[in-house]
Parts: structure tokens; C-alpha cells; sequence
């Protein structure tokens, strides 16, 4: 009676484990690398292509606006925040895992050919693509003695034959190459971990500071900062304390206002100049960070800052000067707002107070180019400034408690009818307009602001390190050739069958892992000078 053999049946921990184990040599496989690190590339496109939100929340904000169906099912997919996205962490950490799985294995074996002894003689020398064979009138012992002297720097490795009296000899050259490859990988694995350190325990903060020699900003907390991002791991607590004052911003340019560099004059206290009150001054460039106490200060942009002056009916004054945002790369045709509060005691009630805010919305042009009644920029340098400006009064929506955009007025506050437009005029510096109510708004000129950016990367060393490590590598690994050479003597036969002790029978044989032009010449090289000198010494 046949019966049907059934395999057992595996346990339950047991299928778990192959689970898992399928799983990480699945997800270790170059394949999965690369499929990793081409959805890796695709994932980064919308970042590329759609404005993200730590870059300029207002654009972010007008996207969405513009698109009021389809851009909040796009900010709740992520894609506007698409490098901090659940997604594409999802797949930035794959591929880490990946490439350290696939790369480590790859090291062992490249360590293990590291110290491989050359392979033994093959059974046919006269396969291989480059061979010789010659007959000399020494001893087999001599040939080898002769052989092992002619390649010093190789690898040998000696042993007998299977004929009687035959001796063969293995030598190998090129071993740096496996060094090199060794080196690659783990010089890879090595700026994997600097990049995810950096991104755990760095941070990095942005703000603008008007460059005129002001009180600066000192990096003590994160809210000194307009905008502040922290590593995974960072709570912004335990920054490193730096004070900076910005002295001046000069910008050199083209005739055709192409930016040539951005230079700015700085003082700043850091270490030990925190307790005694000592300033040091430098200068900062584009790409040419101050370094100090572990952070680097970039010198990431500028823009201009109009200066007004409101003077209300009963003689009081208020002046301000505040950033306004570059529109226009090219010109620095800039736009912005400016809110001023009146004095406390100028109005009996806060609601009268609240009425008569005024704000000053509109253009500022570093080289005025008029064109009618119409303000653009003719040059980004500040050689003829000029405002065109609305000059609102009422409820600028400073009280309410909602947060408002630095750069543009709170449009509801105005579709509400409690800030009304007073006038519409251009001014150029000394110039003023005064309100149907007494108020007078004068145009004092414009200051020069810098942004700056604070970051910190304990880990940004060990990348520098990690990447050269690698480049050196991968540059011993291509130029570097692997190749072996074989010997094989034994005693010549004679007519009759006899051996002959007094001849020796060679044969040569070379191979390069890697096959290369010019190793067919190194090997007629070594094979002439190693018969050259068995006939020398055999005379």
C-alpha cells in the first residue's frame, strides 16, 4: 500500500524566523538598494517642484489657497513638508538599512580576499591568455630560488607537484585593490552614520538682523531665531552660546546687477568673551562661514529695511524700520508692511486708540525707475531709493491676538472696513504725506539687513573624513590591477624517457582578475627577466 510522504510541519517560531530572515536578505539585496534609492529620487521630486513650508510658509499658504480643493488633500499627504514626511523618512531609513546590510557582508568578504594566499598552479598553464614554456639547463630548485628573487613585492606561496621532483610557485600582486574596496565600503557605512548623527543632534536657526551695528542676537534659545529647526533628538535646549553684532553688509556687483559677493563685517563673543565682555571683530562671505564654539554663522542672503517716522497730531513720534521681502532677485524690488501703534496717551479709550493704527503697505525700489506714477528698480545696489506706499489708519489687527504675516496686512482686517486707506503716494528719502487727520509719515531712507543661519553638525568632520576615505578607495580599487603569475618546473625527459636532472622544464602562466591593456606586456616583462636570469646563472 503506497502512501504519500508529507513534509513536517514547520513550528510556528520557525516559520517566524524565515519570515524575518527572507525579509532582511530581501531588503539587504543590491536590487533593493537600488530600487530604494531610485524611489528615494522620485520621492524628492515634489520637494523640487511644489514650495515647501520651511522654506516660505507664505507661498505655501498662496498655494493653497489658490487650489482650495486640491491643496489641502496635498498638505495632508505632506507635500508641502515632503523631506520631514512620514513618506519619505520611510524610505530614507529603508535605504540606510539597506545599504548597511548589503555594504557590511560585502566588507567581510572583501577582508577575507585581503588575506587569501595566491591559488595554487592550474592543471593546464596553457589555457590561460598569457603562457610560456621553455626549457633550462638548472635544477627545479634553482628555477624557484631564481623565480621568488624576480618577484619581490609579490605574493608566494610555494609547493610541490604531482610529478616527481616538480615544484610550482603561485605569486600574486594587487592586493591594494582589495584594501581600496575594503576602504569604500567602509568609508560609505562610515558617512552614512555622520549624515543620521547630524541630522539626530544638529540644528539649525535663521534670522535677520538689520546691519547697523545694533544689539545683534545672542544664540540662547531658540525663539531668538525667525525660523529654527532641531535634529530628531534636539530639543533646541543646550545651544551653544554666541553673540553676533552686524557691523555693515556690502554687495558687489556686475554692471548687468549680477551679484559678484556679499560681504559683512561682524562682531561676536563667544567662549570665554562671554564673561569678560571681549568683541572680536571678522568678516563673513558667502560659503565662508564663521566658525566658533562647534556652530558655523553663514551669510545666507540680504534685503532692505525702509525707516519711517510717524509724527501724530499732538507732536509724538514713532520710528521704525523693518525688513521688507525681495520680490525680484534680480532688482531687489521689495515688498512689506509696517505697523505703528500711536502713544497710550494720545487717545482717551483703547478702541479710539485701536481705530488710529497706521500702516504702511507697498514697494521699495534700492534704484528708483519710475515708470508714470508706477515704482520698479532699475539695479539691486541702493544708489536712488524710493517708496510707493499705502498708508493705511485704523485696526492694523495688533491686538487681536491672531498671528499676522511680517510682510503683507491682514486683508479681512481692511474687507471689514476697520482700516481704511488714507493715501496712496511715492516717496523718496526726506519726503513725507500727512493724513486727512494730522498724522505725518515721512520716508527716512532704508537700512541694509543680512540673514543669517546657525548651524550645528557635531558630525560634519567625520562626512569630510568619510568622503575623502571613500574617494581614495574607490580611486586604489579602479587603478590598482589584481593579477597572479604561475610556475611550474620539473626535470626534463630525455629520448629515451630518462629523466634529466641537468634541464628543467618551465612553465609560465598569467592572469589578471581584472584584464587591463598593458598586463599582456607585464607579463612578457617578468617572464623575459626570469628566464634571462636562469640562463645568466646557469653559464
Amino acid at each position: 500500500m503506497n502512501q504519500t510522504l508529507t513534509p513536517p510541519r514547520q513550528s510556528v517560531p520557525g516559520r517566524a524566523w524565515a519570515l524575518v530572515r527572507n525579509a532582511w536578505r530581501g531588503l539587504t539585496s543590491m536590487r533593493t538598494a537600488l530600487v530604494l534609492l531610485f524611489l528615494l529620487a522620485l520621492a524628492a521630486i515634489p520637494g523640487a517642484l511644489l514650495p515647501q513650508r520651511n522654506l516660505n510658509e507664505q507661498k505655501v499658504a498662496e498655494y493653497i489657497a489658490d487650489r482650495p480643493t486640491l491643496g489641502p488633500w496635498m498638505d495632508r499627504f505632506e507635500l508641502f513638508d515632503v523631506f520631514s514626511s512620514f513618506w519619505f523618512t520611510a524610505v530614507y531609513v529603508l535605504l540606510f538599512v539597506s545599504l548597511v546590510g548589503c555594504i557590511l557582508p560585502r566588507c567581510v568578504d572583501h577582508f577575507k580576499a585581503l588575506r587569501t594566499p595566491p591559488v595554487q598552479v592550474p592543471r593546464n598553464l596553457t589555457r590561460l591568455p598569457h603562457h610560456h614554456t621553455e626549457t633550462v639547463t638548472r635544477t627545479p630548485e634553482q628555477v624557484i630560488e631564481q623565480a621568488r628573487g624576480q618577484l619581490r613585492g609579490w605574493r608566494i606561496e610555494t609547493r610541490p607537484g604531482q610529478r616527481d621532483g616538480e615544484l610550482t610557485l603561485s605569486a600574486e600582486k594587487g592586493y591594494t585593490r582589495e584594501l581600496g574596496n575594503l576602504v569604500f565600503h567602509l568609508a560609505l557605512v562610515g558617512l552614512l552614520a555622520a549624515i543620521a548623527i547630524g541630522k539626530l543632534f544638529g540644528y539649525e536657526g535663521s534670522v535677520i538682523v538689520i546691519a547697523d551695528n545694533g544689539p545683534g542676537f545672542c544664540t540662547t534659545s531658540p525663539a531668538v531665531f525667525d525660523s529654527f529647526k532641531a535634529g530628531n533628538v534636539n530639543d533646541g535646549t543646550g545651544l551653544a552660546p554666541i553673540c553676533v553684532r552686524v557691523k555693515d553688509f556690502k554687495a558687489d556687483y556686475l554692471s548687468n546687477g549680477q551679484a559678484e559677493m556679499f560681504t559683512s563685517n561682524i562682531q561676536y563673543q563667544a567662549g570665554a568673551d562671554l564673561a569678560t565682555g571681549t568683541w572680536r571683530d571678522t568678516s563673513i562671505q558667502v560659503n565662508h562661514p564663521l566658525r566658533v564654539s562647534g556652530d558655523r554663522l553663514y551669510l545666507q542672503g540680504h534685503g532692505f529695511a525702509p525707516t519711517f517716522t510717524v509724527t501724530f497730531p499732538n507732536g509724538q513720534t514713532r520710528t521704525e524700520t523693518i525688513q521688507w521681502r525681495p520680490d525680484d532677485a534680480q532688482t531687489f524690488l521689495s515688498s512689506g508692511v509696517l505697523r505703528i501703534d500711536p502713544p497710550g496717551d494720545l487717545y482717551p479709550t483703547e478702541e479710539e486708540r485701536r481705530k488710529n493704527q497706521i500702516a504702511i503697505d507697498g514697494l521699495f525700489a534700492p534704484t528708483a525707475l519710475f515708470h508714470g506714477s508706477l515704482l520698479t528698480s532699475a539695479f539691486p545696489k541702493m544708489e536712488d531709493p524710493a517708496v510707493a506706499v499705502d498708508i493705511y489708519r485704523g485696526d492694523t489687527g495688533l491686538d487681536t491676538g491672531r498671528p499676522q504675516s511680517l510682510f503683507a496686512l491682514d486683508r479681512e482686517m481692511i474687507a471689514q472696513g476697520r482700516l481704511t486707506k488714507e493715501a496712496r503716494v511715492n516717496l523718496r528719502p526726506g519726503e513725507s504725506t500727512t493724513l486727512p487727520n494730522g498724522t505725518k509719515v515721512s520716508f527716512d531712507g532704508a537700512k541694509e539687513f543680512v540673514n543669517l543661519q546657525v548651524s550645528h553638525d557635531p558630525a560634519q568632520q567625520w562626512v569630510l573624513v568619510s568622503a575623502l576615505a571613500m574617494m581614495a578607495g574607490l580611486l586604489v580599487s579602479l587603478l590598482v590591477k589584481r593579477r597572479r603569475i604561475w610556475v611550474r618546473v620539473y626535470p626534463s625527459s630525455g629520448d629515451a624517457g630518462t629523466v634529466d636532472q641537468r634541464r628543467t622544464v618551465v612553465e609560465m602562466g598569467g592572469l589578471a582578475r581584472t584584464d587591463q591593456a598593458g598586463w599582456g606586456g607585464e607579463f612578457d616583462r617578468l617572464r623575459a627577466r626570469l628566464l634571462d636570469s636562469t640562463k645568466t646563472s646557469g653559464e
